[in-house]
This record gives structure tokens, sequence and C-alpha cells, in this order.
């Protein structure tokens, strides 16, 4: 379909103060009745078309973004010059806006790994886990080992070709730890990734002296049988311990072979939802499109999983209203207030979160980014709330509190049990979170044209006109459902997912 012409501005709320700029705007560019543009407007960020006075609230979204640090007229450049952050009262509503879900009255299915307890695979890796930092070499060294070689093409799997790889997950913690809530979280992290559908085996392999003892880990995440354990000092070395890791993994190859894919339901699915290097379309394109696809994946009886709380932090009260029950809505405003004080403690606050990179993009405050990262879950009820690295069990929207950094938030929600992980970027980041496949969405064309070989959906057509939200969504559930069946996404063929690992560390380190 051909491009539309479309307006040069973009306005999202009959209430709103701001539209934003559709591409670059020149001085004097129309952009409401009687307004122009005051100065040049950069593509993605936001132009008064009503006047503020110093102090009144600023809306997109129809919602407070920020308030107006300086009089603002209509036509004149919006953003870090001239709004901030301010407080104001949340109305939370408790499931006011909570709604039956319409099922699909024609389930949608792909083709799975069903493991001999139950639940689906989507990919067969065999894992390599480390208890500490000390470890991470030698885990390495046993991952290698298994990795095809993209100069000469020799593939040490080549005669297992149902499995995927073999990935070592190396952190820079394990020790020098206290051993309250920080080695809680670790362990529950590890343990998550240990019990991971996606893996067929796992190897545990420690130094021996850590805080982090692998007994503890298998004692307290319930791993007994399920794990190879390893202590390098108990070895006799590094050389002994990779020797007999590549051993294991040869005594284990032949049965992670013998997996056969087979129809599995839709409900099956369980979606990690993610956004990273935002910009001022996130919120109008590549979200909203996947949150179209997340309602899609809800209706077929499968999970999402939204994440990131600081980048939630402003909008909870939106997604209060969709609780099933008060104490779920209470849950994320006790997810927010522990942020605050949390910030509080290490002498920040939470507009620090827009990076860089998103203030170039258009994005001004964290009110603003995280009204947009909402989007990504779509309209249906959010039905639990988890902690950081908790296994995800209920079926539909789950929030799970993490930190707004992407590897952090992402690592912890497929501990979880995320099968499957959704990706969207408007100034296009880069990433993989093995053993889960990675769909990345870009927000604009011109940003997926460039980066083409990183991007697997292009939701730059909204904006053109040429889709609508819910066309791309309906891309994005199909795209789901094969990459789930096995089809490699962008990040996948670049070898992404086992560095970007990374447990959320709390604490001193000592």
């Amino acid at each position: 379909m051909d491009a539309i012409t479309q307006p040069p501005v973009i306005r999202l709320h009959p209430e709103d103060g701001v539209v934003i700029a559709r591409q670059v705007l020149p001085p004097g560019t129309r952009v409401a009745p009687g307004i122009a543009t005051a100065v040049r407007i950069p593509a993605g960020h936001k132009v008064a078309v009503v006047p503020h006075a110093k102090g009144e609230p600023v809306r997109r979204y129809g919602q407070i973004i920020g308030f107006a640090t300086e009089a603002i007229l209509p036509g004149q450049w919006v953003h870090t010059h001239n709004l901030a952050m301010g407080d104001f009262a949340r109305d939370y509503a408790w499931g006011v806006d909570a709604r039956p879900t319409e099922k699909a009255a024609v389930p949608a299915s792909f083709e799975g790994i069903r493991r001999a307890d139950g639940r689906v695979a989507t990919r067969n890796y065999i894992g390599i886990v480390t208890s500490v930092n000390c470890s991470a070499h030698v885990a390495e060294l046993i991952a290698q080992a298994f990795r095809r070689n993209p100069l000469t093409g020799e593939d040490p799997l080549a005669a297992w070709p149902n499995v995927d790889g073999v990935v070592a997950l190396t952190h820079k913690t394990g020790c020098g730890m206290t051993e309250g809530e920080p080695l809680r979280l670790l362990r529950r992290t590890l343990g998550g990734f240990a019990r991971h559908a996606n893996f067929s085996h796992v190897i545990a392999i420690g130094l021996g002296c850590e805080v982090n003892q692998i007994g503890g880990l298998l004692e307290e995440q319930r791993l007994s049988g399920r794990l190879r354990n390893m202590y390098i000092q108990e070895m006799g070395g590094t050389r002994k311990t990779v020797q007999a890791g590549i051993g294991f993994v040869k005594e284990v190859l032949a049965e992670a072979n013998r997996v056969q894919r087979e129809t599995v339901p839709a409900s099956e699915l369980c979606v990690a939802l993610q956004c990273g290097g935002s910009d001022g379309y996130s919120g109008i394109t590549a979200n909203p499109a996947l949150g179209a696809a997340s309602d899609l994946v809800v209706r077929h009886g499968g999970t999402v999983i939204l994440s990131e709380s600081p980048e939630t932090y402003g909008a909870e009260h939106l997604l209060t209203r969709r609780a099933v029950s008060p104490a779920v809505g209470q849950k994320l405003v006790d997810i927010m207030h522990w942020w605050e004080d949390y910030t509080a403690r290490e002498g920040a606050e939470m507009n620090a979160n827009p990076s860089p990179g998103n203030k170039a993009g258009g994005l001004t405050t964290i009110l603003e980014k995280s009204l947009g990262a909402m989007a990504k879950a779509g309209t249906t009820n959010l039905v639990e709330v988890v902690r950081y690295a908790e296994p995800v069990t209920a079926k539909g929207f789950v929030f799970m509190d993490t930190p707004g950094y992407d590897p952090v938030g992402a690592t912890g929600q497929v501990a979880g049990g995320a099968n499957l992980l959704c990706f969207t970027t408007g100034r296009g980041s880069v990433f993989g979170c093995k053993p889960t496949p990675s769909i990345k969405l870009a927000t604009n064309t011109p940003m997926y044209q460039r980066m083409e070989d990183d991007m697997d959906v292009n939701c730059g057509t909204i904006l053109t006109g040429e889709e609508s939200v819910q066309q791309v969504g309906e891309r994005i559930f199909r795209l789901m459902l094969t990459t789930a069946s096995g089809q490699r996404t962008k990040s996948e063929s670049f070898d992404f997912g086992a560095a970007e690992f990374a447990p959320w560390v709390l604490g001193a380190t000592m």
C-alpha cells in the first residue's frame, strides 16, 4: 500500500495541549487553525497548540505529562527547556475499567516443543548457569566448544539439528554480597532460568568459596535433580572443569535432540513486553501496535508480561483501573511507592529515567514516557502483579516489578517463564535474550530502513497511514506464532542473547 498524505502533526486526544511532529517541521509550518511553528521542530517532538501559563499542566494522551516551567505560547516547541515534572493526585479507581475478556472464536496455534512436565518451549537450548562471576570464563569456554564458526562454517552441533545451541549465562555478582534480599533475588533469577522450558538440560558452575553456594541455590529454588553442578575448586581447576562440562554436553546432546515440534494452542504463549531506545513515536506506533497484539495473545488464552516499573511511574493509575481486584491494584501502587523511596535513598529521582536518546527522540519526562510505554500491554484486565523473576502462572496481562534498564528487565521476565519477547525501539536498540527469541519492532520507517538487519517489524507504516494500529498488531501476532514455531528472528541471526543476561543487583557490594 502506498503512503497516504498525512497532516504534519498528530493530535492524540482532544484535551491535549500539544501535538506531535510527524516529521521535521520548519518554522512557519501550520499545525492548527491560525497556529504555525515558531521555530524548527524536530521529528517526534511536541508543539503547543494552546497557551500554557507557568505552572499549568501540559497534556498528551489526555493525561498530564508535566508542568510548564515558563509561559508557553501556541506554536512553540515544548521540551526540557519549558516542561518539567511535578506532583499531582492520581485517581486509582480500582477496577472501574475491568471487563470480561472476549475469547477468540477460533483458537490460534503454533508448533511448539512439549516438555515431559507439560510445559511448552519455543526453543531448545542446553544452558550453563554460573553461581558467581569467578566461574564465568569457564562457562564461556564450555559454550564456545559448541559455537558455530561464522568464518569457516564449522558447526559442532550439525549432527544435532534440533538443538538450538549451548548458552553460557554469566554475570558480575554472586559474592561480596549480603545474604538477605540481594542473594534471594539472584537465586530466584538463576532458578527461573534453570527451570526454563527452553532449556532441555542445564549445568550450574561455581568456583567453590562464593556466597552464592550452588547447594543453597538448589535447596532454595528446589532444583535438586534438575541440574548437573560443578565447583571449579573441587574439579581440580579450569581445564578439568571445562573438560567435564564439555563431556556433560556431549553426553546429553542425543537426548536433547530427540524433541519434536507439535501443534499447541496459542494459550501456551508467555510474552515479555519490552521497550528500549524509545522516541516520540513509541507511544503512537510500535507500543500500541504491540498492545493490539497483546490483546490477541490474551484473547487466545495466553499471557503477556509488562514490566519496567520506573517506566510505568505516573501512569499506574490507568492500570489500577483495569485491575481485577483492589488487592492486585494495590500491589502495583506499593511498587511505585517502593521506587520513590529507593530513588530518594540513592539521591536520584524518578524523572532521571528518560535517557539522552529518549530526549533526543522527543520524550521529555518520565510521565510522558510511561504513558507511551504502558500501551504495550493493550487493554485487557490486569490479573496479577509479581516480584522480579517470580514465576508467572496466571493467564492474561501480568505486571512484573523490574528496573527500566532493558537487559535487567528482560532477564527478570524470562526468569519468570516468558518463552517469547517483543521489544519496541525508536532509536534502534539491538538486543536478544537467550533462551527466549526476541522480536524487534521499529517505531518509524527511517530507522527501520537504516537498521533493517536488526528490525523484524516496521511499525512506521502507522505514521504514514499505510496501516492501522490494529493491522500492525495482527501482523505482530502472526509473527509471534511463526517465531514460536521456530522461525529465527533478526537478533537470533546475529547470535544475540547470552551477553545480555543481567540479573538485578541490589544492596552493597563488599
